[in-house]
């Protein structure tokens, strides 16, 4: 699943809280090579198995198990409450932070297990990155610092950091747009550009995973195809999951696509065949548009 030349590194830090064991285990996550030297890198992909996950009593997400391809665009759809956006969560380990939330069962990034019992939480956070719903810039941060924030925390100074800078936005196809404006309140960029910056503020870090939740939903249009456009750019670096509510997005983006109902996993498969040949009648039903 990951290149045979790649070294590896050991994602830890000792300045960051450890998880809810208290210690600091190391999660190896493949080295990410230099971007200017690749077209193409394999990305680790990850797999879930008998993902079961709570808020309180109630269980929202049931048994599910399934395996997000490298280098891929996995979109995840089904109606609102289905359990989508609790499984990204519970991916990148963010849904044990809602007070009496808690989840159980098994998710590897490549051969690591990020639910182990002494696994570096901040590590696990840093390799998979998440794109939230609303674009959320830091709001008193320049356009610069919004993307160097996740850097200055890991040590990155000097003429590195700008040169990552640039980098990443130059990833994020916004380099060209705000170029002569670095300087510039983050949160003064349209809305399209600012969801780009938080595109560009999560790839800096080179994590090795991007989760997107509905990262479109607030964009027009024009901003939506330009952020549809870099997803299709950025699987070349890394694996993407993206949870969507718009059929035609997941039809356009993604390679395969799964559906939830209620908490549970109905039907993954390649992309075409969820929308023209669904194996379940309730997939059928949802695509066509008879609930939902």
């Amino acid at each position: 699943m990951t290149d045979p030349t790649t070294d590896t590194k050991t994602m830890t830090d000792s300045s960051t809280p450890a998880g809810p064991s208290g210690s600091h285990a190391p999660l190896t996550v493949p080295e990410t090579p230099a971007r200017e030297a690749v077209v193409t890198q394999a990305a680790p992909g990850i797999s879930v198995t008998g993902l079961q996950a709570y808020y309180g009593s109630g269980h929202a997400i049931k048994d599910v198990s399934i395996e997000y391809a490298p280098n891929k665009v996995t979109a995840m759809i089904g109606p609102s409450g289905s359990g989508k956006s609790t499984v990204l969560r519970c991916i990148n380990r963010m849904h044990e932070e809602i007070p009496g939330a808690r989840a159980e069962g098994k998710v590897l990034l490549d051969d690591a297990d990020i639910y182990g019992p002494s696994v570096d939480v901040v590590a696990v956070r840093r390799a998979i990155g998440m794109v939230f719903q609303k674009p959320n810039p830091f709001p008193t941060m320049s356009i610069f610092d919004n993307v160097a924030a996740g850097l200055k925390l890991n040590g990155v100074r000097g003429v590195d950091l700008k040169e990552r800078v640039e980098r990443s936005l130059r990833g994020a196809s916004l380099w060209e747009e705000v170029k002569d404006r670095l300087n510039e309140p983050g949160i003064g960029l349209s809305g399209g550009q600012q969801q780009r910056l938080c595109i560009a503020r999560t790839i800096a870090v080179e994590p090795q995973v991007i989760l997107m939740d509905e990262p479109c939903s607030a964009l027009d249009p024009i901003a939506t195809l330009k952020i549809e456009e870099l997803i299709d750019d950025l699987k070349q670096r890394f694996t993407i999951v993206i949870v969507t509510h718009n059929m035609q997005q997941a039809a356009r983006v993604a390679d395969t696509t799964a559906f939830f109902l209620a908490g549970e996993l109905i039907e993954h498969a390649p992309t075409n065949d969820v929308f023209t040949n669904p194996s379940d009648s309730r997939t059928e039903e949802y695509v066509t548009g008879k609930f939902g």
